[in-house]
């Protein structure tokens, strides 16, 4: 948990008084319950660790474990008896203080998002394991997102309202500086005539600039 906060997860600052109020993208208490989640009833018979990837957003936690026999991932998030994948590893937990109750971690994580205003986490149950998605509030991503950039869905940068190609183009150049109009095209699934179309408009309006030759340089997203 430690790690996550210091290391990988931007918190948004605000001030109360003089107060420093850091607010991260998903409630420390479903965090701390979906690892500990993950931890519990992984099943440790395969080799593969507990994963979590931290995106810009979401958030995903994976854990290789299975539900019980006829369990489907509706009954997971509503009512049901406590069946621990690892009983002995369960009891020590609840032993030690970590877990509170059996049976009630999923519910402990959407009331803990919805308490605190955020975005429902999304599980999706697969053969391989189980997988908890957090997304992050809007407001966050803007707050957080690195100077010339929009974040997730502001759709605004340097004045400009960008439409959902653009924003897609903009986001594409963030994560990969010396992407090319040939993939851009591919992976926006439009031709590369309307890619340049799109790219020449943003930098007309000074939304990205292209630094270096166009073998071997990089477009920069623009404050």
């Amino acid at each position: 948990m430690g790690l996550l906060r210091t290391k990988y997860l931007k918190a948004a600052i605000t001030y109360r008084d003089i107060q420093r109020i850091e607010t991260f993208p998903v409630p420390e208490p479903a965090l701390r319950e979906a690892v500990l989640n993950a931890i519990v009833h992984k099943d440790y018979a395969i080799g593969a660790p507990v994963q979590i990837r931290v995106h810009a957003d979401p958030l995903k936690i994976w854990n290789p474990g299975q539900l019980p026999p006829d369990w489907t991932v509706a009954k997971l998030k509503g009512t049901h008896s406590s069946q621990p994948f690892n009983p002995n590893v369960a009891n020590v937990f609840f032993r030690a203080g970590e877990i509170e109750a059996w049976g009630r971690g999923i519910e402990r994580i959407f009331t803990a998002c919805r308490a605190a205003g955020f975005p429902e986490p999304v599980i999706e149950y697969e053969t391989t394991g189980l997988w908890v998605c957090f997304p992050f509030s809007e407001e966050l991503v803007q707050r957080t997102a690195p100077s010339g950039t929009s974040g997730k869905t502001s759709g605004k940068t340097s004045g400009m309202r960008l439409g959902k190609t653009d924003q897609k183009i903009v986001d594409l150049m963030v994560e990969t500086p010396d992407i090319t109009i040939p993939e851009l095209a591919e992976k926006l699934r439009r031709t590369e005539r309307a890619i340049e179309l799109q790219i020449n408009k943003l930098k007309e309006n000074q939304v990205i600039r292209r630094i270096g030759p166009a073998h071997g340089g990089h477009w920069e997203v623009t404050e």
